[in-house]
């Protein structure tokens, strides 16, 4: 029974405690961020709305909100709820705590939830003495860890608990939970006349850094620190933000997972020769206090395991700028720490000294033995968050290197080295320049691509036929060119693949295939013996062996042939738009197909064209409405067999000749196309089929004239916003 004197000190523990204690969210509603796995139908919302919770362990950063849903959940629940902390608390505490737990669920019904802070402060032990409990459901464990549970937390309560990762939040959210303190009358500072500046405000959630308590630290102590002027109002200006939170928290633990993630990312940027991502990593490095000689001793390493033979001279390099540090000490010795890491970093790449390794293997042979996620660590917990997933190994790459990003994503594009321009700096200048605009291409081009399959073939390498195929293949237009990308990207081409392009009269896919498969065929159907002479002029640049095998075959003549090749994989471009050739095309790809080969294929949709009226800026013109009715109504007409159709059409017919669609996407590209006259005489020409005779159809009283009158005032030789819509099918033989 508590005595005057306890309710005393909780009131003063009540009334002193920090912001940040204060404005804790109560429910659900009230709780900011992580929609990730709390947004209205995420399983973890509907659990606690229902009161139907498993075993949890959340895990994230400090200041994003685990202890905070804990104590959301125990507002909510109807089970009884305790709260340990595994700093203060051990086996004897449990012990009290699980025996009323049993006589609580044996008396009443009742359940108990155990909320652990700090979870991965409990050794093995202690963790094991909790497991009974957890395994014969006396006690439901929530669990709150800032360090990786996959590795601090006994493996039997993880294998039975859900685990949730909480992400830093972003300066939105920070921005949120700094007003809701403001503006609460009972719980923040809702009784004041308070003015934050909006400049103070984004100060306070940049430099929070994703950390909510810190944020609401600095309030606190900005609010509280500053005089109320004449008038009674405490204003908040930037400067008294600065003084409230000067610098920012950099998370970093040397013993947790953002020191072997930063480390991995920062040799990994080493490894793929991006220096500025180098710098950003080691900056980051530098500024949480990590040991430089734990970072020089990693830079020794990779100095022979990355560099090796292409550079001798970088590990006696790296060697003595480790000895001038330690000469020099701090603060100057970051200067020979950070040109160690740009050597090792700009330096040519070899892992020939792996052969070492290599010879080992041999030796045992009688024996089977938020960084970006693909820079993460995956030595560690690959299965259980999948980090490293999807990096792409520098050394596997012509020139030891592949356009692959190294920066986070609110980092791309950033440079923090330029090369110099005498010396060995000269002769980086250029590879450094037109790597980062293939890191920047292979980003807008959706950021690389998956893990390439094992190379079962090899030929010497052709520079001459390189080069030609790689300007072949780099003179489309942008918007031809994207298509290409996305039609190469939908599958894991192999050196060995038999390929063949169905509309190879421009060429488009045709020299991307035959830069894809060296050591396989590529076959190009034409539709006429001028289109096959040009090919083969073109051609003429290769190898015979090298070359396409070009063939001229009508629609309803491919099965021909399959007599002699089965592909491996099949594209095309608008192959299946026409209504008379559709059907025929359909029924014969399967027989050219090898078991499980893939179709690919882009085809426009005419339903979705462009629509002219669209064009028309003066959206009052009184002739607008009917133009626009009479053109809708001609890409809505079911008896036109040019639109009748849809991408929906083409999955049902693939698949009724037999093939598994995998996968039917619109995309919607968008360019700036010059309008000329030829192309506007065109579409308003007399002629039965002009697009001017076909509105006149869908509603004879629409007047095209005035439309044309418009267009040549308004856009005539002008760039005017183009949109086409293209489905992209990737289908499998059987």
């Amino acid at each position: 029974m508590k005595s005057l004197f306890d309710h005393a000190r909780e009131k003063i523990l009540r009334d002193e405690q920090p912001l940040a204690a204060k404005m804790r969210p109560r429910t659900l509603d009230e709780y900011v961020g992580q929609d990730h796995i709390l947004a209205p139908g995420r399983l973890l919302r509907r659990a606690i709305q229902a009161d139907q919770l498993s075993s949890l362990i959340f895990y994230g950063p400090p200041g994003t909100g685990k202890t905070t849903l804990a104590s959301v959940i125990a507002n909510t629940t109807r089970s009884h709820f305790v709260t340990l902390n595994a700093v203060m608390a051990g086996i004897a505490d449990l012990r009290d705590i699980t025996a009323e737990a049993q006589r609580r669920l044996g008396e009443h019904g009742q359940r108990t939830i155990l909320f652990i802070d700090e979870v991965h402060r409990w050794n093995k032990a202690q963790q094991d003495a909790l497991l009974p409990w957890v395994e014969n459901g006396t006690v439901i464990l929530i669990g709150a860890t800032t360090e990786n549970p996959y590795f601090t937390v006994n493996r039997a309560l993880v294998s039975r608990s859900r685990i949730f990762q909480l992400k830093p939040l972003d300066d939105n959210h920070i921005r949120s939970i700094i007003r809701q303190a403001l503006d609460d009358p009972a719980r923040g500072y809702g009784n004041l006349r308070t003015r934050l500046d909006d400049d103070a405000l984004a100060h306070i959630a940049n430099v929070a850094n994703g950390d909510a308590r810190a944020a609401l630290n600095a309030l606190q102590l900005a609010v509280e620190t500053t005089q109320p002027g004449p008038d009674g109002l405490i204003h908040i200006t930037l400067a008294v933000a600065e003084e409230s939170i000067q610098q920012r928290a950099v998370l970093y633990d040397r013993e947790g997972d953002c020191h072997f993630d930063t480390i991995s990312a920062f040799i990994k940027s080493m490894r793929g020769s991006d220096p500025d991502a180098t710098f950003y990593w080691l900056a980051k490095m530098v500024y949480a206090g990590e040991d430089p000689r734990f970072i020089f001793r990693r830079m020794t390493i990779f100095a022979s395991e990355d560099i090796g033979m292409a550079d001798p001279k970088a590990l006696p390099f790296v060697i003595a700028a480790a000895e001038a540090f330690d000469r020099v000490g701090l603060p100057e010795g970051h200067y020979p720490l950070a040109h160690a890491a740009l050597y090792c970093a700009t330096a040519p790449k070899s892992n020939s000294v792996m052969g070492f390794f290599d010879a080992l293997k041999l030796v045992e042979k009688e024996r089977e033995d938020e960084v970006p996620n693909h820079l993460r660590d995956a030595s560690r917990d690959s299965k259980g968050f999948g980090h490293g997933a999807g990096y792409q190994y520098p050394h596997a790459y012509r020139d030891h290197w592949v356009a692959q990003q190294y920066l986070p994503a609110s980092l791309q594009g950033n440079i923090f080295y330029e090369p110099g321009s005498i010396g060995y700096e000269e002769t980086l200048a250029e590879t450094i320049r037109q790597r980062r605009e293939l890191q920047l291409a292979a980003l807008q081009a959706n950021g690389g691509t998956a893990a390439p399959p094992e190379i079962l073939t090899f030929s010497p390498p052709d520079k001459a036929a390189d080069q030609w195929l790689a300007r072949a293949v780099s003179s489309l237009a942008p918007t031809l060119a994207a298509v290409r990308d996305r039609i190469f990207a939908a599958r894991a081409w192999q050196r060995h693949d038999l390929v063949c392009d169905l509309s190879a009269d421009t060429a488009a896919l045709t020299w991307e295939a035959v830069r894809r498969t060296p050591e396989g065929g590529v076959t190009a159907i034409v539709s006429s013996e001028q289109h096959r002479q040009n090919l083969l002029e073109q051609a003429a640049a290769l190898e015979n062996l090298a070359q396409p095998r070009v063939i001229v075959a009508t629609p309803d003549h491919l099965a021909a042939l399959a007599h002699d090749w089965s592909y491996d994989a099949i594209i095309g471009r608008n192959c299946l738009s026409s209504a008379d050739t559709r059907d025929v095309i359909a029924r014969q790809l399967p027989q050219l197909m090898r078991p499980n080969a893939d179709l690919i294929l882009a085809e426009n949709i005419p339903q979705l064209s462009q629509r002219l009226h669209l064009l028309v800026q003066d959206t009052t013109l009184p002739w607008l409405d009917a133009i626009r009715r009479a053109e809708e109504a001609i890409y809505a007409n079911p008896d036109d067999p040019l639109v009748n159709w849809n991408h929906d059409t083409l999955r049902n017919l693939l698949q009724r000749a037999g093939l598994t669609v995998r996968s039917c996407e619109l995309h919607t590209f968008h360019r700036d196309q010059l309008l000329s006259a030829d192309q506007l005489a065109h579409w308003f020409s007399d002629a039965p089929d002009s697009f001017a005779s076909r509105l006149l159809r869908a509603v004879p009283d629409c007047q095209p004239h005035l439309l044309r009158a418009e267009l040549a005032r308004t856009c005539l030789n002008r760039r005017i916003p183009w949109a086409n819509t293209i489905a992209f099918i990737a289908a499998q033989s059987t």
